[in-house]
């Protein structure tokens, strides 16, 4: 009932597009302040995770203390360009209302991940917010480029899907 009340009332969409709005801000100027310092580098963060996978409480589990080991720390460099112009792009993609479920979902990622390494901030409060523009779905880009370009979007692919329909079951 929640679910759909988010997906589809109409006077909750205002208050989802200043979760989105808000959410946004967050990810496009911490992008940004990345972007135009250059002189980011993830490698110190990701060092700093490591030493936290151990002690009899670690902070960051095994499993995802290998991925970093085993992946972030040796392609660093393009952590460093992924993060700063992901949290950008997240940022865009809210404020403009355009691929709003896509968007929110790469930054619920990106705040898993740094939870995941063990940092707090902010990341748990964003999450709740985000979930509920996810959950909300298209709605939550009601008020945004969303409203126009996804119904030209279904057209273009039901366009191009042609004769190539599913069969339906009976």
């Amino acid at each position: 009932m929640f679910i759909q009340f988010l997906k589809e009332n109409r006077y909750v969409t205002p208050l989802l597009t200043v979760l989105r709005l808000f959410l946004g801000w967050q990810w496009l100027t911490a992008g940004w302040g990345k972007i135009s310092g250059g002189n980011f580098d993830a490698s110190g963060f990701i060092n700093g995770a490591l030493k936290n996978m151990s002690g009899d409480h670690p902070a960051v589990q095994p499993w995802w203390g290998n991925f970093l080991k085993e992946v972030a720390l040796p392609y660093v460099d393009l952590f460093n360009v992924l993060v700063p112009w992901g949290e950008f792009l997240v940022g865009l993609g809210l404020i403009l209302g355009i691929f709003t479920s896509f968007s929110i979902l790469m930054g619920l990622i990106m705040n898993f991940s740094y939870m995941l390494s063990g940092t707090t901030s902010t990341n748990p409060q964003m999450v709740i917010l985000g979930m509920f523009i996810l959950v909300a779905g298209l709605n939550a880009g009601r008020i945004g480029l969303d409203r126009w370009f996804m119904p030209l979007l279904g057209k273009w692919i039901d366009k191009k899907a042609g004769s190539k329909q599913f069969p339906q079951s009976t």
